[in-house]
């Protein structure tokens, strides 16, 4: 429910506002230099309706938007978030099975645990996915075995 601000209330905020700003500016004057935890604890002093008009007054003063800068940030820290995420897990595809389908069917079964008739299917369906969600060393090793029976695979990441 929003409150009604009275002209009373104005003016302590303008008061409150007057005084805070005339304390900076004397620092500042004296020839004494803020801290940041200084500048952090005056900033946790004030209320939301004077971290707004603080707001304004900086952009103002230095004649920019602060809303676009922000809003800038954010899909550089999307990018950077994103960009840490490594991918960890990959799927071996394989691509052709070659000349020679009983070979292929052979490593297919070594390196998934399938039966025959499974295997089988397996390669008569290429492309089709031979293992899925593993590390890259051992996506790498199962690619390897297939192409030394003349097989043709992929490693992709997984999803």
């Amino acid at each position: 429910m929003p409150t009604k601000v009275t002209k009373k209330d104005d003016s302590k905020e303008e008061s409150s506002r007057s005084t805070k700003s005339k304390s900076t500016s004397q620092a500042s004057r004296s020839g004494k230099k803020l801290t940041r935890e200084q500048i952090v604890e005056a900033i946790e002093s004030l209320t939301v309706v004077e971290l707004v008009e603080l707001k304004d007054d900086l952009a103002e003063r230095w004649n920019v938007s602060l809303t676009a800068a922000v809003v800038a940030a954010q899909p550089a820290a999307a990018a950077e978030a994103s960009a840490e995420e490594e991918v960890t897990e990959f799927d071996v595809i394989l691509s052709s099975i070659g000349e020679k389908k009983i070979p292929v069917i052979k490593v297919v079964r070594e390196v998934t645990s399938l039966g025959l008739k499974e295997a089988k299917e397996v390669v008569e369906s290429a492309p089709s996915p031979v293992k899925e969600r593993v590390s890259k060393e051992v996506a790498q090793e199962i690619k390897g075995k297939l192409e030394e029976v003349g097989a043709t695979a992929e490693i992709k990441a997984s999803e």
